[in-house]
């Protein structure tokens, strides 16, 4: 099964509106917005959605109102975050259900799997799903850990097609994954909100999952780099850098996605589900100094 999933892939906010429930139309505006800026992919139910805090109705509502709007234009990937086999299954069957082309999984890890069981883990996920899966590489996030010659035995999997490099440094892994899975059939991708991108793709990923409050900033960063104006995409990626990082602080993470894109006009409220954390005065005015640099409205 070939790759689809690269380049510019973002991973969707969820909206909510003040009295904590899905807000729909924010979500259309938000997707609509993405394909407007050129991203070669989409995807839903990943960090940057707070996937940890919805419910299995709401994941069904997400992802028909995302894959109404795209209509086939890209791919929608749909996270999968299931902490056993079977359920990480009912995960995928959900998905591929509701029309999403590849499923980014993480591994199970209330119980730390060993070696086998992940081989075990995604070659049965990938065999129910009947679409590409992508392993979600993710040590922060899970505690789990995988070695590049461990994903080079999980893209020998049928149907595992990709992986997303979220273990620091992530440039250095992503270049010992290529080294030991050196074909095109298995693609490498990053993720960590793109804060090492332009290195990753220099040592060969060909794919980055970032939030998604910026893809029309970071697409023209990404088109320098693949022109070989390395210069210029480097020049290009230092002025977003601050905001970049800005969207990394753990506990706050998905309320600064939020503040950016309720400020931009893509989405209505700003309100995030606990166990994550509203920005506080001064973390909106740090904002506001950052975007006002990148000439967006603060």
């Amino acid at each position: 099964m070939p790759h689809t999933v690269h380049g510019l892939v973002p991973i969707l906010a969820t909206p909510f509106g003040p009295d904590g429930a899905l807000d729909l139309p924010s979500l259309r505006r938000l997707t609509e917005f993405q394909l407007a800026s050129g991203v070669t992919g989409v995807a839903v139910f990943g960090m940057a959605s707070e996937g940890f805090a919805l419910t299995t109705d709401e994941r069904t509502r997400i992802l028909a109102t995302v894959t109404d709007v795209v209509a086939g234009a890209v791919p929608v990937v749909a996270g999968v975050n299931g902490t056993s086999t079977v359920t990480a299954i009912e995960q995928a069957d959900a998905a591929v259900a509701g029309g999403a082309a590849a499923l980014m999984v993480l591994p199970p890890f209330m119980v730390k799997p060993t070696p086998d069981q992940l081989l075990a883990f995604y070659g049965e996920v990938a065999a129910a799903a009947g679409v590409e899966v992508m392993v979600q590489d993710a040590p922060g996030a899970t505690g789990v850990t995988m070695p590049p010659a461990l994903i080079a035995e999980l893209g020998k999997l049928d149907g595992v097609t990709s992986v997303k490099v979220e273990s620091p440094p992530t440039a250095p892994k992503v270049a010992a994954v290529v080294a030991v899975r050196a074909d095109e059939s298995f693609a490498v991708l990053g993720g960590q909100n793109a804060q090492f991108c332009l290195e990753e793709y220099a040592r060969g990923a060909i794919g980055t999952m970032p939030a998604c409050e910026f893809p029309d900033l970071l697409g023209p960063v990404l088109v320098d780099w693949a022109a070989g104006r390395h210069a210029e995409a480097r020049a290009g990626f230092t002025r977003l850098l601050p905001l970049i990082l800005f969207g990394l602080q753990p506990g706050i993470a998905w309320a600064v996605h939020k503040e950016v894109l309720v400020r931009r006009g893509l989405i209505a409220d700003t309100a995030v589900r606990s166990p994550a954390r509203a920005l506080d005065p001064a973390g909106r005015e740090s904002l506001d100094t950052i975007l006002a640099d990148l000439g967006l409205p603060g």
